[in-house]
């Protein structure tokens, strides 16, 4: 029986970025009111879901740790489960800032798919269609963004190498897609912009995660 990521449309794939989880790390925003150990657990929960999302889509999904792995798998030990169940050997986002590591995610996918889509961990709202509507969106656009009610991105895709017009963005600040949309604009790209996404970064947003997915948090 063929795997969810292995039969689909060999021309577009699915990267998911992820930070690699440990307390104190990861989703810092919550960890006032939930700890660092409950926000770490948020992390997982969320990785864990958005990869079940990706999967559904029917292309090849590939996983992107943010640095290579360490010594002791044992907090990343359900996240790498799936990725193993699912066959999806992971690998490791190369690069100084998020803007480097995505231009060369994409660049590294390119090589092999026609069309590449990047999705965060913390976007369980990015849906199987939403990411078909990206690939979609490709097909007549270089670059398709999802953009977030907090003015970042949940997703961006491209069908053609960025170099480095993703450089010197304000990363993790409500200007980043308005600055990505005119860095990318001035560096000649078509750009699509989907209909906007929420991700998990407040406590609000984690409480209304565990409500729609029915998740204890």
């Amino acid at each position: 029986m063929s795997l969810p990521h292995q039969t689909a449309d060999q021309s577009g794939s699915i990267l998911q970025f992820a930070k690699w989880p440990e307390p104190g790390r990861v989703k810092t925003r919550l960890a006032a009111a939930l700890g660092a150990y409950g926000a770490m657990n948020a992390h997982i929960e969320l990785t864990c879901t958005v990869l079940g999302n990706l999967l559904e889509v029917g292309c090849p999904v590939d996983f992107w740790w943010d640095k290579p792995e360490p010594g002791s798998r044992k907090y990343a030990a359900r996240i790498l489960a799936q990725l193993e169940a699912n066959r999806i050997p992971p690998q490791s986002q190369v690069g100084q800032d998020l803007g480097e590591r995505m231009s060369h995610a994409l660049s590294t996918t390119l090589q092999s798919a026609d069309r590449a889509v990047i999705v965060g961990s913390d976007c369980p709202s990015v849906d199987p269609n939403y990411v078909r509507q990206a690939l979609s969106a490709l097909e007549h656009s270089d670059v398709v963004l999802g953009p977030s009610n907090d003015g970042g991105f949940v997703l961006i895709g491209s069908r053609t190498d960025l170099g480095g017009a993703l450089a010197g963005i304000d990363w993790g600040t409500d200007q980043a897609l308005a600055q990505t949309q005119a860095a990318l604009s001035a560096a000649g790209f078509q750009v699509c912009q989907l209909e906007p996404r929420w991700d998990v970064d407040e406590l609000a947003d984690w409480e209304l995660f565990c409500t729609e997915w029915g998740v204890t948090g």
